[in-house]
C-alpha cells in the first residue's frame, strides 16, 4: 500500500462526469522541485525548499542525494537540505528510477565525483531513453564515462576543469542543464555552446532561474545559444519557494474546458517561466472561457470547441492534456514539432495516436507531428493503456469523463512519477473513480 491509501499499482475506472465543479490549489511544480533540491544539496549549509513536490521523480531525487551525501528531511510540506557542496560523495551507485530529468542532471554533476555509476529499475522505459549527446560533452571536458551504447548503466568520472564545449540541443534541453548546473563548480567554469535546432527553451530559462536563486552567476545569450558561467563560485544555501505546476493543471483545465461546470486551479503564478503556461492560451483560442485573476485561473466549461494548428514545442509536457480538449473540438487540430515527445517515459506521438483510434478518433502522425480530429462523443465501455507514462494517464482520464461509458485506465499508478494527488483533484471536483487491481504494469 502506498502512503495515498492506494494499492502500489492499480486501475482505474473512470466514470463519466456530469460536471466539474470547484477549487483547488495546484500542486507544486516538478520540474522546480528537481532543481531547487539539487541546487541545494550543491550548497554548502542548509536550504529550506518550501512547497516541494512529492512525485515519484522528487523522491528518486532525494534518495540519490542523498547516497551522495546529502541529509535530507521532510519538515511537513517543505525539504530541508544540507548540501555537500563541491563534494558529492565518490564510488557510489545511483538509481533515479525513471525520471530522465533526475537522472541527466545527476550524471553532469558526477563529473565532480570519482566512480558514479547510474543504473535504473526501469530498463523498458529510462534505460532506453538516450544519454549520450550529454556523455560526449562530459568526455569532451576530460571526464572518464562508460555506458551501454549511450544508455544506462553509465559510470561517470571526474575531475574535470571545466573550458569550452559543446552539447547538442536537438534531443533534449536536459543535456544543457546538466552541464549548467556542474559549470559554476568547475575551476575554469563552463562556456557552453548549444548546437542543433534548442528544443524546449523554457526549462533552460528555468535552470538559469534556479542558479539565480542560488546566488550562482551566468550569463546567457538572448537566444540561449551560448551560456558563460565563471568557474569557483559556490551555491548560496538560502530558502526558496516552489510555484505550481503548470503541466498538471492543464490537465484539471482541459477537463473543465470539456464538461459542464466551472472550476478554478489557484497557485499559478501569471508570469511563471515553465512553458506550459501557454497552454491557457492555447485553451482560449480553442473557444474556453479561461479567466485569470493573479494566481487564480478559472476555466467555465461546456462551450462548444474548435481545432487549432500550433507549434507544440514550448508547451511539449502539456501536450497530452490539450490532445483531451482537441479530442472534442470541432476540426482537426495538429501539434507541430514535437518530436521530442518520442522520447520520454512512452512514444506520446505513436501512443497517443493508437490509444485514440482504440476509442474511435480519427489520427494521424508524421515524424514531428500529431494531428486528432475531434469527435462528439467517445463510447468508453473498454480498456485504454496509459503505457507507463503520467502525461499519458492524464490524457485517457479526461477522455473518459466525457465518455458515454467507464472507461478502464490501465496502469494507472504511474500518475505518482509528477502527480500524486490528480485522482484526489478530480474528486474534489466532482469526478468518480473506482481503483481497481491491476491488470499489467
Amino acid at each position: 500500500m502506498s502512503g495515498d491509501g492506494l494499492p502500489g499499482r492499480f486501475d482505474v475506472l473512470v466514470h463519466p462526469a456530469r460536471e466539474l465543479r470547484g477549487e483547488v490549489r495546484a500542486q507544486p511544480s516538478k520540474n522546480y522541485t528537481t532543481r531547487y533540491l539539487l541546487a541545494a544539496a550543491l550548497s554548502e549549509g542548509e536550504s529550506r525548499v518550501v512547497g516541494a513536490a512529492t512525485s515519484e521523480d522528487a523522491g528518486a531525487l532525494l534518495s540519490c542525494l542523498k547516497g551522495w551525501g546529502a541529509d535530507v528531511e521532510r519538515a511537513g510540506e517543505d525539504v530541508v537540505v544540507r548540501g555537500f557542496g563541491a563534494r558529492p560523495r565518490p564510488g557510489v551507485t545511483l538509481n533515479p528510477g525513471n525520471a530522465g530529468a533526475v537522472a541527466r542532471f545527476l550524471m553532469g554533476v558526477a563529473a565532480l565525483t570519482t566512480g558514479t555509476t547510474f543504473v535504473t529499475d526501469h530498463p523498458d522505459s529510462l534505460g532506453r531513453r538516450p544519454q549520450g549527446d550529454l556523455l560526449a560533452a562530459l568526455a569532451a571536458l576530460g571526464a572518464r564515462v562508460t555506458s551501454a551504447g549511450g544508455r544506462l548503466p553509465v559510470t561517470v568520472s571526474g575531475p574535470v576543469r571545466g573550458g569550452a564545449v559543446e552539447v547538442s540541443a536537438e534531443r533534449s534541453s536536459q543535456y544543457a542543464s546538466a552541464l549548467l548546473f556542474l559549470g559554476p563548480l568547475l575551476p575554469d567554469g563552463l562556456e557552453l555552446h548549444l548546437t542543433g535546432e534548442i528544443k524546449s527553451h523554457a526549462p533552460l530559462r528555468q535552470t538559469l532561474d534556479t542558479l539565480a536563486a542560488f546566488g550562482i552567476r551566468a550569463h546567457a545569450s538572448d537566444d540561449l545559444r551560448r551560456v558563460l558561467i565563471p568557474g569557483g563560485q559556490a551555491y548560496r544555501a538560502g530558502e526558496v519557494l516552489v510555484p505550481g505546476d503548470y503541466p498538471g493543471s492543464a490537465a484539471l483545465l482541459a477537463a473543465a474546458a470539456v464538461l459542464p461546470g466551472e472550476v478554478t486551479v489557484s497557485n499559478l503564478r501569471e508570469h511563471d517561466l515553465q512553458g506550459e503556461r501557454e497552454a491557457l492560451e492555447v485553451l482560449r483560442d480553442m473557444g474556453a472561457e479561461v479567466v485569470r485573476r493573479g494566481d487564480r485561473v478559472t476555466v467555465r466549461g461546456g462551450r462548444p470547441l474548435r481545432a487549432v494548428r500550433r507549434d507544440g514545442d514550448s508547451f511539449t509536457d502539456a501536450v497530452q492534456a490539450l490532445t483531451a480538449a482537441a479530442a472534442f473540438a470541432e476540426g482537426t487540430t495538429t501539434w507541430e514539432n514535437v518530436a521530442t515527445l518520442r522520447l520520454k517515459e512512452c512514444d506520446r506521438i505513436s501512443d497517443t495516436r493508437r490509444e485514440l483510434e482504440r476509442l474511435g478518433l480519427q489520427t494521424s502522425e508524421t515524424a514531428d507531428s500529431l494531428s486528432v480530429t475531434g469527435t462528439d462523443r467517445i463510447a468508453g465501455g473498454l480498456s485504454a493503456d496509459g503505457h507507463g507514462d503520467h502525461r499519458m494517464v492524464m490524457l485517457l482520464t479526461v477522455l473518459g469523463l466525457r465518455a458515454d461509458a467507464p472507461l478502464r485506465l490501465c496502469g494507472a499508478h504511474h500518475i505518482r512519477k509528477s502527480y500524486p494527488g490528480f485522482f484526489g483533484h478530480l474528486e474534489g471536483l466532482g469526478a468518480r473513480f473506482d481503483y481497481l487491481e491491476a491488470t499489467r504494469d
